[in-house]
């Protein structure tokens, strides 16, 4: 603050000086000559010297505490508390919505989410945002994932129906916007697998399993692909085809040669095969 003083005091003695300096000068006027001589000279008129500027140091009482308005107090550990949690929720739904985050990051931030009770404000977050720009095929396909967390997670089973129906129209209009998006295709599908049998979406299920693999095999590879052909493996079996499901596990195996689940899979399928056989 003394620095800050002394610099204001010191600039401002600068303008005034410069102020002074562009004055204009009266115009000298040489002595006018009287009609008698005098013996005796005037004494020269002397030079005037501008004033001497100097920087005038103010001492400034110590204050108790801030004064400067852009330092702020303190933050209590309450509100540094709950600008984390502000600020770790604000991070969560921009992964959701990112076209950059993989499958299993997303499936991890459901989790957090569900874990710290924010799934309702992430829920009506991303309904603002679809009701902003409906046209956002992540925006859309993050609301409807985020519908079908929430049914699974409600115990009123009249309440989950209603927002699996919603996350089922949601995901629908995902894909209008977008039919080869993978992420809103296999929600939408896996979401049909926990339907009440009286549907009859069994069918329905392993086409759209079908349609997706179709369409992720003329696409980059990504990990989560791996999910699809376990699942449509499940599907085949519960149909009463395990033939079918042993040749879309083993063709998954061999797409992604990693997956331990297709692993296993496959493993046991051909456990129960050589037991046949054995009989």
């Amino acid at each position: 603050m003394k620095r800050l003083i002394v610099a204001t005091v010191g600039l401002g003695a600068v303008i005034g000086l410069g102020f002074y300096v562009s004055q204009p000068k009266a115009p000298v006027v040489p002595p006018v000559e009287t009609a008698v001589e005098s013996a005796v000279e005037s004494p020269p008129t002397p030079a005037i010297e501008p004033p001497r500027i100097t920087k005038a140091v103010v001492a400034m009482p110590e204050l108790p505490g801030p004064v400067d308005g852009n330092v702020s107090a303190p933050m209590s550990p309450a509100a540094v508390a709950l600008r984390d949690i502000n600020l770790v929720f604000k991070q969560a739904l921009e992964t959701l919505i990112s076209p950059r985050t993989g499958y299993e990051q997303k499936q991890a931030t459901w989790k957090l989410l569900k874990d710290t009770g924010k799934l309702d404000q992430a829920i009506a977050e991303l309904e603002q945002s679809v009701a902003s720009d409906p046209r956002s095929i992540e925006s859309v396909t993050a609301l409807g994932e985020a519908y079908y967390k929430k049914a699974g997670q409600t115990e009123d089973v009249r309440e989950s129906a209603i927002f699996a129906m919603k996350a089922d129209q949601t995901l629908e209009a995902a894909l209008n916007l977008d039919p080869s998006n993978w992420a809103a295709r296999f929600t939408k599908t896996v979401g049909m697998t926990y339907w009440p049998a009286e549907l009859n979406k069994g069918k329905e299920v392993i086409e759209q399993f079908r349609i997706l693999i179709q369409q992720q095999e003329t696409q980059p590879t990504q990990p989560e692909f791996a999910h699809s052909y376990l699942r449509l493996g499940e599907q085949y079996r519960k149909a009463g085809f395990p033939d079918y499901a042993a040749q879309v596990w083993q063709r998954g195996a061999a797409l992604f040669p990693n997956d331990d689940d297709l692993k296993d899979k496959l493993a046991s399928t051909q456990s129960a095969s050589a037991e046949n056989r054995l009989q």
